[in-house]
C-alpha cells in the first residue's frame, strides 16, 4: 500500500467533512502538523471539534482555523496565547470542555488502546467533575473519564518510512503519538521520508500500523510561541 500522498490538500480528500471530532497533535506551536492545519482550512470544513492540548496563536496553527469560524468546540487543556480563542469563548460563539492536560493525554491514549473509560482523582471536588461518575476505590474518590477516539487524527513527525514508521523529534513528539493512535484515519505530515527497513526497529517511536496517510513538508516554518532572551556577559 502507498501512504504517501503528493500533498496535505490530497491527504485529506475523502477523509475530511463537516461536523468531526478532529485530534490534531502539538503543545503550543511545537510538533503542529502545518502544512495539514492549511490544508484542512482551504478544504473548508466546518463545525469541527478539535481536540488539542491548545488552539495555537492567533494566526497559525488552529488559530487559523478560528479565524475562518470552521471549529465549534475545543477539548482542550490550555487555552491561553490566542485573543481570537478568548473573543470567540466569551462571546458564546465557541464551545469549549476544559480538561487537564494529564486527563486530555490518558483520554487520547486509552481511545487508542480501546479502552473506553477510566477512573482517576483528578477534577474531583471541581467543576470537571460536574455531571460525571464519581467512584470510591481504598477510601479514596476517583472520576470517570471517557476516552477519545476521534474520526481524524492530525500529526507531525520527523522521520516516516514509506510503510509509515514513525520517528518523532525530542519534544516535538508530545500529544503527536497519544492522537496517532486514538484517530480511527490518521494522517501524518513529515520532514524526512525514508525507505522501509532503513529506521531501526529500536528508532520507531510508532508503527506504521496506525498511520494511513503521508504527507512530505520538508520545509515547515516552525514559528516561535514567544521568544525570549537575555543579556550574556562575556
Amino acid at each position: 500500500m502507498n501512504k504517501l500522498f503528493p500533498s496535505a490538500d490530497e491527504a485529506l480528500k475523502g477523509i475530511v467533512k463537516d461536523g468531526q471530532l478532529m485530534a490534531v497533535g502539538g503543545f503550543g506551536l511545537c510538533g503542529i502538523p502545518e502544512a495539514l492545519i492549511e490544508a484542512l482550512k482551504a478544504s473548508q470544513v466546518k463545525n469541527l471539534t478539535v481536540i488539542s492540548n491548545n488552539a495555537g496563536v492567533d494566526g497559525f496553527g488552529l488559530g487559523k482555523l478560528l479565524e475562518t469560524r470552521q471549529i465549534k468546540k475545543m477539548i482542550s487543556s490550555y487555552v491561553g496565547e490566542n485573543k481570537e480563542f478568548e473573543r470567540q469563548y466569551l462571546a458564546g460563539e465557541l464551545e469549549l470542555e476544559f480538561t487537564p492536560q494529564g486527563t486530555l493525554a490518558e483520554k487520547l491514549r486509552a481511545g487508542g488502546a480501546g479502552i473506553p473509560a477510566f477512573f482517576t482523582k483528578t477534577g474531583v471536588g471541581t467543576l470537571v467533575a460536574e455531571g460525571k461518575e464519581l467512584r470510591e476505590f481504598d477510601g479514596e474518590t476517583y472520576l470517570m473519564e471517557r476516552s477519545l477516539v476521534p474520526d481524524v487524527a492530525l500529526v507531525k513527525a520527523d522521520i516516516a518510512d514509506r510503510s509509515g514508521n514513525l520517528r518523532f523529534n525530542l519534544t516535538a513528539r508530545n500529544f503527536n503519538p497519544a492522537a496517532a493512535m486514538a484517530g480511527r484515519v490518521c494522517i501524518v505530515e513529515v520532514e524526512r521520508i525514508v525507505a522501509t527497513g532503513e529506521l531501526a526497529p529500536d528508532d520507531i517511536h510508532l508503527p506504521g500500523i496506525y498511520v494511513h496517510r503521508i504527507v512530505h513538508n520538508p520545509t515547515p516554518e516552525k514559528r516561535i510561541e514567544k521568544r525570549t532572551t537575555r543579556d550574556r556577559k562575556v
